[in-house]
């Protein structure tokens, strides 16, 4: 019973992991950047707020959820800003200079991780997206008992964490292969492909939501 709670937890957290949105790019950038390390804790940064949405969602905390749908338009906008100027930051950062400030400082993997956690956190429309997960697979209904929920917790932080250390293991192979001329142009080509990401998904959203 258990272990089927957690293996499903797994496949859901693999489910809303994979698609490479903004902050797979991120995660990718840094893994480049710096190294496969840093990648990951930062995958797990997204992990951690991923699993705190599924708790959210698996103990259907209406008040919360009323509150997101009655500001949703906010919340959308606010995380579209600042996924945006983090589009920005990536486009405007220079690979030699953090190559240099690499080195003298060392990598602080605690920052990587705040940091992506930070910018992950302020899209509470992802409870929206777990409830709907969980509502298709019928999950819900094997859990008869409150504390059965956190198998399904541990599963989706389990799902997400092992699909950022495939991606950063699979980057972090072929990181050499980056010279400072190719990064320069990573980080230009991650900061575009960040901005259209969020234009395109702001943009529907508005559509659906006041259909244009």
């Amino acid at each position: 019973m258990f272990f089927d709670l957690f293996l499903k937890g797994i496949i859901i957290g693999l489910a809303v992991s994979v698609p490479l949105g903004p902050i797979g790019v991120l995660i990718i950038q840094r893994t480049v950047n710096k190294d496969r390390v840093a990648g990951f804790v930062s995958g797990m940064g997204a992990a951690t707020s991923d699993a705190i949405y599924a708790i959210i969602a698996g103990f259907s905390l209406s008040w919360i959820i009323d509150f997101v749908r009655q500001y949703q338009f906010t919340f959308q906008t606010l995380g579209a800003l600042i996924i945006f100027l983090l589009g920005v930051h990536i486009f405007q950062k220079n690979p030699v200079k953090d190559i240099r400030r690499s080195r003298r400082k060392g990598s602080t993997y605690l920052q990587d991780y705040i940091s992506t956690f930070l910018i992950t956190f302020p899209n509470p429309l992802v409870i929206f997206v777990f409830l709907a997960v969980f509502a298709g697979t019928g999950i819900v209904l094997n859990i008869e008992k409150p504390y059965q929920a956190f198998f399904v917790v541990f599963g989706v932080f389990a799902g997400a964490c092992s699909w950022w250390l495939v991606l950063t293991s699979l980057v972090g192979i072929f990181r050499h292969r980056f010279n400072l001329r190719l990064l320069w142009w990573f980080n230009k080509v991650a900061g575009v492909i960040i901005w259209v990401f969020v234009i395109i998904s702001y943009a529907y959203s508005l559509i659906t939501q006041f259909k244009i």
